[in-house]
């Protein structure tokens, strides 16, 4: 952290997140935590890798960040997907790169009438998914009113709460390029083209299509790029996940998901749980759920842990 700090010249903030986690609305009281009461100051690189979450945490990740400082400059050197993308867009700068992809932003949502797969949990519906079947079947010619079939499958419910969604979404990104896109019109394209362009949800955006997009890319130095390499090491080690098997039907998970830090100070997120598989229902349940959040700060060369508590 010291020595990306020098190379910036740039006070560090980092936002990383394991494939067992999602950008979520506690990450933002948990930055607010790491944060504190700072003065506001000119400018901030944030380092962030997520594979997405939670699209109005994002935005209000990005109004927090914006209320410390007045500039953000991303670094993006992994994955930096989905509402991640939409973190990006909240940034004056991106940097980008061997490896830096963003992501489409394209609704998807697992709904309490969604359908369920074979494990029993609810699956995520596409509104980009949604859209193709309607369009194949009006090319197909299949018949006047394609819903009565597709209702069969998904809610209606479901689909209006998509429609929704993607309603959500663009307004999303137009509110985060407004910190620093003037141009109204410049910020509808982008949203569109992130929300309507690409035909997976996952299509990686690399430096090229991002600038392409009209966002502001820069090439990640081949020094920052290694640093940043080298800190991603270190925060996968430490959320390796531990799981230990006590028969078929029970299991204990341990791993580290969020990761947010800054010199002398870190907090990350623990899950701590035992999971039992409930065959009646085909599917697994949490128990005796210890998870928790834990503020690091390093004291005369030394790091102090507390627990603390977000409801």
């Amino acid at each position: 952290m010291a020595d990306l700090q020098k190379e910036l010249d740039l006070p560090l903030l980092v936002y990383w997140v394991s494939t067992g986690g999602s950008i979520c609305q506690n990450d933002v009281i948990a930055m607010s935590r790491l944060l504190g009461p700072a003065k506001k100051q000119s400018e901030v690189a944030l380092f962030l890798k997520s594979d997405g979450g939670n699209p109005e945490a994002a935005l209000r990740f990005v109004h927090l960040i914006r209320q410390k400082f007045d500039r953000i400059t991303l670094l993006a050197p992994f994955e930096c997907a989905s509402a991640a993308t939409m973190v990006a867009l909240g940034a004056n700068e991106i940097h980008m790169g061997p490896t830096s992809y963003l992501t489409a932003v394209d609704s998807s949502l697992k709904h309490d009438l969604s359908p369920v797969d074979h494990h029993n949990y609810l699956v995520s519906v596409s509104q980009d998914e949604v859209m193709r079947i309607l369009r194949l079947w009006k090319e197909q010619k299949c018949g006047d009113n394609p819903f009565p079939e597709v209702y069969k499958y998904l809610h209606p419910l479901v689909l209006g709460a998509l429609d929704r969604s993607s309603s959500l979404s663009m307004r999303i990104c137009q509110d985060l390029l407004s910190y620093h896109v003037a141009s109204r019109a410049k910020a509808l394209r982008i949203s569109r083209a992130l929300n309507y362009d690409y035909p997976s949800h996952s299509y990686p955006i690399t430096a090229r299509e991002a600038r392409n997009l009209g966002l502001t890319v820069r090439d990640l130095s081949s020094k920052l790029d290694s640093l940043l390499r080298d800190l991603n090491h270190v925060y996968s080690e430490m959320a390796h996940a531990k799981i230990t098997d006590y028969d078929t039907t029970n299991y204990h998970n341990g791993e580290i998901c969020n990761i947010l830090e800054l010199v002398g100070r870190q907090v990350f997120y623990q899950v701590d749980k035992d999971w039992h598989y409930r065959s009646e229902e085909k599917r697994w349940v949490p128990m005796n759920d210890q998870s928790g959040w834990y503020l690091c700060t390093e004291r005369d060369g030394k790091w102090m842990h507390a627990k603390f508590f977000i409801r």
